[in-house]
Parts: C-alpha cells; sequence; structure tokens
C-alpha cells in the first residue's frame, strides 16, 4: 500500500467515525477509533481510544466501550460497559459489565446484569440474567444459569486431551472460589460448592457439596527440619 491509499482509507475511516458523531455517539478521541463500515453503534454510546469494531458488530444505547477494546461480529446490548477487552462473534445483554482483560470466545452469550470481570475467558458458553464471574475464571463449553456465582479461580475443565465435554450449572448456584468442574456433571439449583472443591459427580438441587483432602497441622516440623534460619543482629 502506497502513502496515496493509505490516506484514502484513513479519510474514509475518519469520515464514518464523524457519521457516528452526528448520530449521538461520542468518541474520547475521534482519531484512533477504528471502526468497520456497517457497524451499528446506538446513540450515547462513548467509544474510547484505540478501539476496534469489525465485522457485523451492533452495540445498543448508552454503552461504554473502554480503552484498547476489540469487538467483532458481536451484540452489544443498551447500557453495558466493555473494559479493555476482546468479544469475538458473541452476544452480551443489557446492564453487563466486561472485563478488565475479559475474553469472549466465539459462540459465547452473556445476559443481562451480568459481571465479567478480569482475567475471565468464556468459550462456547452461556451465562444466565445477573450471572457473575468477577475474576480469573475460565468457563468453557457449559451452560451457567440465572445469578450464579462464580468464584475467583473457577475452572470449568472441558477437554480430556481428547474430547470436549459440557456442564451445567444451574439457577442460584453457588461456586466457591478455586473450585474445579469436571465436564461433564451437572450442579444442581441453589447448590452450593465449596471453596477449592473438585467436582467429577452431578450435584443435587440445594445441596452442599464438600471435596477436600483432611487438612492437619504438624507441629514443630519447620525446626525438626532444620529450615530455621538463625540471624545475627549486632
Amino acid at each position: 500500500m502506497d502513502i496515496k491509499e493509505y490516506e484514502k482509507l484513513e479519510r474514509q475511516r475518519i469520515s464514518r467515525n464523524l457519521d457516528y458523531l452526528e448520530a449521538g455517539v461520542r468518541f474520547i478521541d475521534i482519531r484512533t477509533a477504528y471502526i468497520d463500515e456497517g457497524v451499528t453503534i446506538g446513540a450515547g454510546t462513548v467509544i474510547c481510544p484505540c478501539v476496534v469494531i469489525e465485522g457485523d458488530v451492533t452495540i445498543g444505547e448508552n454503552c461504554t466501550i473502554g480503552q484498547n477494546s476489540r469487538i467483532k461480529d458481536s451484540v452489544i446490548g443498551d447500557d453495558t460497559s466493555i473494559q479493555s477487552s476482546v468479544i469475538l462473534e458473541s452476544k452480551v445483554g443489557s446492564g453487563t459489565s466486561v472485563g478488565p482483560f475479559a475474553y469472549l470466545r466465539p459462540n459465547s452469550e452473556v445476559g443481562d446484569g451480568c459481571k465479567v470481570g478480569d482475567f475471565v475467558e468464556i468459550k462456547n458458553s452461556k451465562l444466565g440474567d445477573g450471572a457473575k464471574a468477577a475474576h480469573l475464571t475460565y468457563v468453557g463449553d457449559s451452560d451457567v444459569g440465572e445469578r450464579v456465582n462464580l468464584g475467583c479461580g473457577v475452572v470449568f475443565v472441558n477437554y480430556d486431551g481428547s474430547r470436549k465435554y459440557r456442564s451445567v450449572v444451574e439457577d442460584g448456584a453457588f461456586i466457591g472460589c478455586n473450585v474445579n468442574l469436571v465436564s461433564p456433571v451437572h450442579v444442581g439449583k441453589d447448590a452450593y460448592i465449596a471453596a477449592g472443591s473438585t467436582i467429577t459427580e452431578d450435584v443435587p438441587d440445594g445441596a452442599l457439596y464438600v471435596a477436600r483432602a483432611k487438612g492437619r497441622t504438624l507441629e514443630g516440623w519447620v525446626e525438626k527440619k532444620g529450615h530455621l534460619k538463625k540471624i545475627n543482629i549486632s
């Protein structure tokens, strides 16, 4: 591409952004946003610097698309915030918060009023309305119901090295921190999974499931093993 062709494409890009501006879209820095032709963006939505929106994308009204976000072939509802995240071939409902640094891979669907926090990855999965995955969680090939809470470090273990499996978590379930759900498993409605558990079997509605080794304390172990270092202070 020579400089004349580049300048032509840049003029077209800025012209598209100006059209969005006239339609009620707000830009923090109109020069740095890349928006493909044919993208639909509702009035009142704010586009922050260095945003890339490409392909067949519809974004609702009064959203915030934060700095360095990338959205491709996806649908975003009204009043939703996307902060420094990547969304590919997915759907995000209204009143939902995504990011920072979240990754929605193809065929993912996040409902209304959800929270998908920092370093959460969702792949080929559904999160029902009001579900929360606040941070450091992987949801792969799973159906997560409404109002489900996924604690920090939850992992849906969906791949055994040759095949991928799907799990279901019903409405209102609470999944504690650092839980591994080894698919395929079914967690019932309003069930609780204790932090640190590894789930390899179905959990009934309203049950508490605990899967941990029993802890024990070995008094004086550090000194007996010679791990204590004496520090002489003069």
